[in-house]
């Protein structure tokens, strides 16, 4: 037994590695959907397609206890690969830049152990390989295909280069916000740059438009309130000599619940058609509503923390982390559908796992693999070896500790 243990980390890292060298963006995860599917045929375990490149795979299915899912999401982001790894993308322009690929291989190496383990399952457990969480709406998709039917609790996890390693972060409440993004189309009057006055200048009225916008955090909302609105780019191409007749504003909020969503978009439209009016210019603003926030139940959240402080002890729960983050996670869907915790554990080891997700040097820290299988597995209700044994232990599944 404890020679499948190492083989299952080993297996773990080479897979992280392969998903890595073959990254593919959200709802075209094709090559990675028939990796995932070999390898739960191989291991005996059924499974369906599902939201097209998305799979369920099952455990135990007729065990009489409680009934959990646990999340991978597979899709990667369209980035230029400058991490310089020995397994770096060979897709130009595409790359696992937050950690995606992790996440699956540590839910792949998890089927592994729990399918050997699989008669001391206290109860069925779920295998969500999830497409499309970057913006694609992925779970939701997955939701709407049945893939929590019969599910009573799901859990799921991300990588945070922010968070010191191995340590866990999960509130019982809301550990990442909702987020949403704006696009403000200008229409003014082009000319000549040399007679300025006979032109009605959209660069100009989205230049004030941005300081406006950027003040909602500073003078509208609380300075307790969790708010991030941010103007990300100004498109307003044109000769040098020329004034634009259109330029096109676009940005993104940062919201922890809907009451706010709703008073930040408010803000923004106000802002935006009040600043054009003053510019003698018209505008469109465009509101696109992406993620809710992640909020977590207090029960499962615990359940979730001692798990973890089973395997890693104490001290390895908690971080000066400001919470919620201010990144956002389509698992609030599944959030929203069933009891559950998300968590954050930190990546950060002081070397080449610093870059933040969504930076063109980062790479996910395979040592992280074996501590999220050990937490899968106590979550399970299933034991896995002590740190540093060498006998084999044939028992070693029996006496769940959830």
């Amino acid at each position: 037994m404890q020679n499948f243990w190492h083989d299952t980390l080993v297996f773990a890292r080479q897979v992280r590695h392969e998903l890595h060298r073959h990254p593919e963006l959200a709802w075209q995860e094709t090559a990675t959907a028939a990796r995932i599917r070999q390898v739960l045929t191989e291991l005996d375990i059924s499974w369906r397609p599902c939201a097209g490149t998305g799979t369920v795979a099952w455990l135990a299915p007729n065990a009489p206890g409680t009934h959990l899912a646990l999340r991978g999401d597979m899709d990667a982001l369209p980035i230029h690969e400058k991490s310089g790894a020995n397994w770096a993308s060979d897709q130009d322009g595409v790359m696992h830049a937050c950690g995606h690929d992790g996440h699956t291989a540590a839910l792949l190496a998890s089927a592994r152990w729990l399918k050997k383990c699989e008669a001391a399952l206290p109860g069925p457990v779920t295998l969500l390989f999830q497409p499309a969480e970057e913006g694609g709406h992925g779970a939701r998709e997955m939701i709407t295909d049945g893939a929590l039917d019969q599910v009573d609790e799901v859990y799921g996890w991300h990588n945070w280069p922010a968070i010191d390693f191995g340590q866990f972060v999960c509130p019982d409440s809301i550990v990442m916000c909702g987020n949403g993004t704006f696009e403000v189309i200008l229409n003014g009057t082009g000319g000549h740059a040399s007679q300025p006055e006979s032109c009605r200048d959209p660069v100009l009225a989205a230049a004030a438009m941005t300081l406006n916008l950027q003040q909602i955090v500073s003078r509208r909302s609380s300075p307790q309130q969790p708010v991030v609105v941010s103007v990300t780019s100004i498109d307003a191409p044109s000769g040098l000599t020329v004034i634009p007749e259109t330029a096109t504003l676009r940005g993104s909020i940062r919201v922890p619940d809907t009451d706010t969503k709703q008073q930040v978009n408010a803000w923004i439209i106000q802002i935006c058609k009040d600043t054009a009016r003053t510019y003698d210019v018209s505008c469109d603003v465009r509101i696109q509503p992406r993620y809710n926030a992640t909020i977590n139940h207090a029960r499962q959240a615990s359940h979730a923390r001692h798990a973890w402080q089973r395997e890693f002890g104490e001290q390895s729960l908690g971080s000066d982390v400001a919470l919620p983050i201010m990144a956002s996670e389509d698992f609030s869907y599944y959030l929203e559908q069933r009891p559950g915790a998300f968590a954050l554990i930190g990546a950060n080891d002081g070397e080449q796992n610093a870059h933040p997700c969504h930076s063109a040097y980062y790479d996910f820290n395979d040592r992280l693999l074996e501590k999220v299988v050990r937490w899968y597995a106590q979550l399970a209700g299933v034991k896995t070896p002590p740190f540093g044994q060498t006998q084999p232990q044939t028992d070693v599944c029996m006496g769940g500790n959830a």
